[in-house]
């Protein structure tokens, strides 16, 4: 399995095959799979009773309780199907992270913040690593699609644990560059997923039309039935800068700049600012019934996994 060679260290794969993804809703699948569904089916989980009818399943009639009662009832169980999964990650131009130069150094990124770019993108990465095969190992069907402004590459339908090379090669070969724009990328043709299921976007969330592009996007995806998850991965520099002095800011998307005096004052306004942005991908996730976490991009694999995702509810062991 070369692809998880350097994206996840395979002692992860091991942890990952006790944790599965928690859906807040019954799964309504085509195929046969291990979670519950709405329907009733043939698992071993026992459901209810119902009174026989020609040509009801013989095998289901329930003696004993013909003999207590003399009434003639059948056994029903709860069915269990597949979840569709989709994943959605964002490999626009700002996944770089901050790539420019500190006050006074005059020169290329600084090796900080080259390291800070790398993780940022590598987190986002291995966290879609981590719940694409959390969905393989559990026989769900996993979708992959890698975006900016349209879908840049996607993966077929995949099934199984040894579907994972393919999960871990085509993020690793992910190239990052260009705008981003999700509620764009959604409205390709073909980009939304087919089935109802569970959707995760990893993104750093800097949407250029703020709290009305995420509101349509959302709306595109509950409208395909999808039970949605934002990941917003952040970088240390993102969330608290340590620039100062007279800089140019470059937009690292669209290549505009602006000069700019950073003061403490204005990394307080940026700071307050980055609160209600942050606050308003909360709500609007909150009102669709879906859900919302920031892991910076310092934050260990395993604190992220354990930590976050399993604090709020959307992996369970």
């Amino acid at each position: 399995m070369s692809g998880s060679k350097h994206l996840l260290p395979p002692e992860w794969l091991t942890r990952l095959e006790r944790l599965s993804l928690n859906t807040r809703s019954r799964v309504a699948g085509t195929l046969q799979g291990k979670r519950r569904s709405r329907r009733l089916g043939s698992s071993l989980e026992f459901a209810d009773y119902r009174l026989y009818a020609p040509g009801d399943d013989v095998r289901r009639f329930d003696w004993g309780v013909y003999s207590r009662t003399g009434k003639a009832f059948v056994r029903q169980f709860m069915d269990e199907q597949e979840l569709m999964v989709s994943i959605y990650v964002d490999c626009s131009a700002s996944m770089a992270g901050i790539q420019g130069t500190e006050a006074g150094t005059g020169g290329g990124p600084s090796t900080s913040q080259s390291r800070a770019a790398a993780d940022k993108w590598l987190l986002a990465r291995q966290l879609a690593a981590s719940i694409g095969y959390l969905a393989l190992s559990s026989y769900d069907r996993l979708q992959l699609a890698c975006y900016s402004k349209s879908m840049d590459s996607r993966l077929p339908v995949l099934r199984g644990k040894g579907a994972a090379h393919r999960l871990f090669s085509h993020l690793q070969q992910a190239p990052l560059g260009g705008d981003g724009s999700l509620a764009a990328a959604l409205s390709v043709p073909g980009a939304l997923p087919r089935l109802p299921g569970m959707t995760w976007i990893f993104s750093d969330c800097w949407l250029e039309g703020g709290e009305e592009e995420l509101s349509r996007s959302l709306s595109l995806l509950a409208g395909a039935g999808q039970e949605v998850v934002l990941v917003q991965v952040l970088s240390r520099e993102e969330l608290e800068p340590r620039f100062a002095g007279d800089l140019r800011l470059v937009d690292v998307e669209t290549g505009g700049g602006k000069e700019v005096a950073v003061t403490s004052r204005l990394l307080e306004a940026y700071r307050e600012e980055l609160d209600r942005y942050q606050g308003m991908l909360a709500r609007v996730c909150a009102e669709r019934g879906m859900s919302y976490v920031l892991i910076p991009e310092d934050m260990p694999l395993q604190e992220a996994v354990f930590g976050i995702l399993a604090g709020a509810g959307l992996v369970k062991s």
